[in-house]
């Protein structure tokens, strides 16, 4: 491989935000993705950055951690972030896609750049030149042996488990209910299974009782906390699920005027809106017993399944020991690793770290050193909580104000208020540092974004 020619092995949200801030600057890349050619557990197709756990985005509110990582990485004309608002879907205050359009974004924005190659071929090892790993979770089983015997480490692993999608019109639409929480958004956004606290006590117990898919034998059944199964949780406790995903607050059953004892939510899956996702219903039931426990629940009698949920292994690195700050192994800095591998968790997350590693890529190919985002944004905070040193056993994480470095001490800031200020903070530290490392930014939609948040802020 020439010393001007990338490798990035993985075809999803990671490897694609990578392929694209490099191609777009006119450095050659090979693009490897090892479907169709190669399975993995869950993927249904050979496209591209296909969304297989849910197809949300989260939270798209500007001061929300997530809604500010997308603003950051907008920022910098990040592919994903494009892709998704070109294939946004009704959600609420989320930001949902219809999966198919959302990867047809991904893949023709690529086949559009002559420096990005696309190879559909199975990687076994780590290259010996310039590359960016974004093969996690999934990663084969033989790339993943060359990444721990190059780290001398074993490999760290979670599992995670995705909620199925369910056909619009096998729904009884008398009994399930069209409406957003809170209002939010147009009010169809969002479908509702109102739940009877006898009904609820019913579905506690199947979920409890029901048959759960095996695993491998040598793993413990270690779960990612921000998706566990539903039966997880209904094992921690009878309310567990009313008071998280089940949740009936800010929703009113148009039949009775009263909010229900709980809520089942379907979200709208694609632009068609024939098929629909259960919210918060990710389960590693087995899928005999899915079907039963479903369709006894209201307007589920004749449910018909796009598709069962089903747990799969992710699999990552120990990042504090082995990556430094800008994604880079240790003890080879021409690899970075990009995505779930590197230890951070949710799409939106891996494709920011797709986008730092392309951007730190580009710098190095140019010769210049790579640069490590502040702490005090939403990208740099993944980078600066994956490598710090100090945790008692690394979990992956999603982007949240806890990871972010504190506010300064001093003037005393209202509860409420404490958002804004953080996300204030991020994107005026965003734009100081990408001026001063002289990377490009879109300074005028960054400032657009801070006059939204605070006009004595620009």
């Amino acid at each position: 491989m020439s010393e001007s020619c990338i490798e990035i092995i993985g075809g999803g949200l990671a490897g694609c935000e990578a392929a694209y801030q490099l191609g777009k600057r006119g450095i050659a890349v090979r693009l490897y993705e090892m479907r169709p050619d190669r399975k993995t557990a869950v993927h249904q197709t050979d496209r591209l950055a296909e969304l297989v756990c849910s197809n949300s985005f989260r939270s798209d509110e500007r001061d929300h951690p997530v809604g500010l990582i997308k603003r950051e990485m907008a920022a910098f004309d990040s592919l994903i972030v494009k892709a998704a608002r070109a294939s946004s879907i009704p959600a609420g205050g989320a930001l949902a896609v219809d999966r198919e359009a959302f990867s047809g974004h991904v893949m023709q924005a690529l086949e559009s750049l002559n420096a990005v190659s696309l190879i559909r071929q199975e990687v076994t090892e780590i290259p010996p030149g310039f590359s960016i790993i974004a093969a996690g979770p999934l990663c084969s089983d033989a790339l993943a042996q060359s990444v721990h015997q190059q780290l001398g480490d074993t490999g760290l692993y979670f599992y995670d488990a995705i909620a199925p999608v369910i056909e619009y019109d096998s729904l009884d639409l008398e009994v399930v209910f069209a409406q957003s929480r809170y209002g939010k958004g147009e009010g169809s956004d969002y479908l509702n299974i109102p739940l009877s606290k006898a009904q609820y006590l019913e579905l506690h117990r199947d979920l409890v009782t029901a048959e759960r898919a095996e695993i491998k034998a040598h793993d413990s059944l270690k779960f990612f906390e921000g998706c566990l199964p539903v039966e997880v949780m209904a094992d921690r406790g009878v309310d567990t699920l009313r008071f998280g995903p089940l949740k009936p607050v800010g929703l009113t059953d148009p039949r009775t005027d009263q909010q229900p004892y709980a809520v089942i939510q379907l979200r709208q899956d694609n632009y068609a809106r024939s098929h629909w996702n259960l919210v918060g219903f990710q389960t590693q039931l087995k899928w005999g017993d899915q079907r039963r426990i479903l369709q006894k629940l209201p307007g589920m009698a004749n449910a018909r399944f796009v598709r069962f949920g089903m747990i799969h292994r992710n699999t990552f690195v120990d990042s504090t020991k082995h990556l430094l700050p800008t994604f880079q192994l240790k003890n080879h800095p021409q690899c970075m690793l990009a995505g779930q591998i590197s230890g951070v968790e949710g799409y939106i997350e891996s494709a920011s770290v797709g986008l730092m590693c392309g951007l730190n890529m580009a710098r190095m190919i140019r010769g210049h050193a790579p640069v490590v985002f502040p702490s005090t944004t939403a990208m740099g905070s993944l980078a600066h909580y994956v490598t710090f040193q100090g945790h008692r056993e690394l979990q992956p994480t999603n982007v949240n104000y806890g990871i972010f470095e504190p506010l300064p001490p001093g003037k005393k800031i209202k509860r409420s208020d404490r958002r804004r200020a953080y996300a204030i903070r991020a994107l005026q530290d965003l734009l100081r540092f990408a001026l001063a490392s002289e990377l490009d930014i879109d300074e005028p939609f960054l400032r657009t974004q801070l006059a939204e948040l605070e006009p004595t802020a620009v």
